[in-house]
């Protein structure tokens, strides 16, 4: 959308407000998915949920495609954020529940991996189709992305049903068998097996799972706290005004022709997408909270350095210079540490019974924050200036790092059981148990790389 957006304005005469309505409503609308997914994954399993998320994306996807007016176009916009909303919070539940412990981590990354390609992807794209008519080229860059989710509906042949839903159907048999494919200890498969059935079988019926939430236990506050917390800090903190406006970001720094904007965000795609790799080598070896501090204490600097050049360098080669490398190096932190961790951790904390709604309730904070950020961007910038905007962004990212610090436990290493067992204490909460990390491991994994 980011680059559609330059050919839509022109197309269908939109205002900026409308273009600020179009960019932000799919984070918006995608809250509804998200809220929808946790009891949809409970009834009718999370890999059949993954399918609902693929065809309602695709039916916005080609309603956008050959939408005639702004209204139709939002219409598509509508049906693609619910899509958006459903996958967004059943991937990482679905991997979690399925990966051995060794390898959750990082496997549990893979959806911010594809989702940095996908950016990637669309950067190229719109850069490839820039060169069509004005009333084709948007329509073509919107349409290549029901691609994709053609791919999914084959994979659903070939991957199997979590085991731990499985488990709270009753399912037992089928649930070992998944276990049996995916750890190769016959003896971890019991161990799990077991402490999967004594979590789905805790006393809790008492308790409708939202009542629970919204009168929770010490350890469930406690799990909703760094849940929900760290989903929020990952949108405000800017990543999709970033993302979505890094056009206009660009363009304030001196760059004026299209084409060259389109080209010059391909570079921020391509740094989003390989600092992820970076993200999915390290995770289970150094554990989450090392890449936090780095991305988090990155992306603060970062942004503040991009804010000053936009408000003090001017355009000019220099100013657009280093824009480009402050934009760069920001997605870049912000694919090794909080992108990729904030899901990781989101879905290893609740409890079994409550995973899945519980997780849909981070998602949503997630992408209302986005929705808030991306549908008043312009208007701040407007107000404030495109760099003072980021110097704001900048104050933001500060405060992340403090709450890293204090309210997010290390949970490398340890069972999705073992984890909830974590949150009973305060002292495992802040300490994160014996996984406790200290802002020096950061440091040493800076110079290790």
């Amino acid at each position: 959308m980011s680059g559609a957006i330059l050919f839509i304005q022109e197309d269908l005469h939109i205002t900026e407000v409308q273009q600020e309505v179009l960019v932000g409503i799919l984070s918006i609308v995608s809250l509804f998915g998200s809220l929808a997914g946790g009891r949809t994954s409970d009834h009718i399993g999370r890999k059949w949920t993954m399918a609902l998320a693929a065809v309602v994306f695709q039916s916005g996807a080609i309603v956008m495609t050959f939408a005639p007016s702004f209204q139709i176009l939002m219409i598509g916009r509508f049906l693609a954020g619910v899509g958006i909303g459903l996958g967004v919070m059943i991937a990482p539940v679905y991997i979690a529940e399925i990966s051995p412990t060794v390898a959750r981590g990082s496997l549990t990354s893979f959806p911010e991996i594809f989702i940095n390609l996908g950016i990637l992807l669309g950067y190229v794209s719109n850069y490839a189709f820039s060169g069509l008519s004005v009333h084709t080229s948007w329509r073509v860059m919107l349409a290549v992305g029901i691609l994709p989710s053609i791919f999914i509906g084959f994979a659903l042949f070939i991957i199997p049903e979590s085991p731990r839903w499985l488990v709270m159907q009753n399912r037992i048999e089928e649930a070992r068998s998944v276990l049996v494919k995916t750890i190769d200890d016959e003896n971890e498969v019991d161990d799990r097996l077991a402490e999967i059935l004594v979590a789905a079988n805790a006393k809790h019926e008492q308790k409708a799972v939202w009542r629970e939430m919204l009168s929770p236990s010490p350890a469930l506050r406690r799990m909703l706290v760094t849940g929900f917390g760290i989903q929020c800090f990952q949108q405000i903190t800017g990543i999709d005004a970033t993302v979505y406006y890094s056009p206009e970001i660009l363009r304030t720094a001196g760059i004026t022709d299209n084409t060259k904007l389109l080209a010059a965000t391909v570079a921020v795609g391509v740094s989003k997408t390989l600092f992820i790799m970076v993200a999915i080598l390290l995770i289970d070896k150094v554990g989450r909270k090392p890449l936090l501090y780095v991305s988090t204490i990155g992306m603060t600097v970062c942004l503040f350095s991009l804010g000053f050049t936009l408000t003090v360098m001017g355009q000019g080669a220099v100013g657009i210079g280093l824009a480009i490398f402050f934009v760069c190096a920001n997605v870049g932190f912000f694919s090794v540490g909080i992108g990729p961790v904030c899901w990781v951790v989101t879905s290893e904390i609740f409890p079994l019974r409550l995973r899945a709604q519980a997780a849909a309730l981070g998602a949503v904070g997630n992408r209302v924050c986005s929705g808030v950020v991306a549908m008043s961007f312009l208007s701040v910038s407007n107000a404030i200036t495109v760099g003072g905007t980021f110097l704001v962004f900048a104050a933001v990212s500060a405060v992340s790092v403090a709450f890293v610090y204090w309210l997010v436990p290390e949970t490398k290493g340890k069972s999705l059981e073992e984890i909830e067992v974590l949150f009973e204490s305060e002292r495992g909460w802040r300490g994160g148990g014996k996984g406790e990390v200290e802002m020096g491991d950061a440091e040493h994994l800076v110079q290790n790389e």
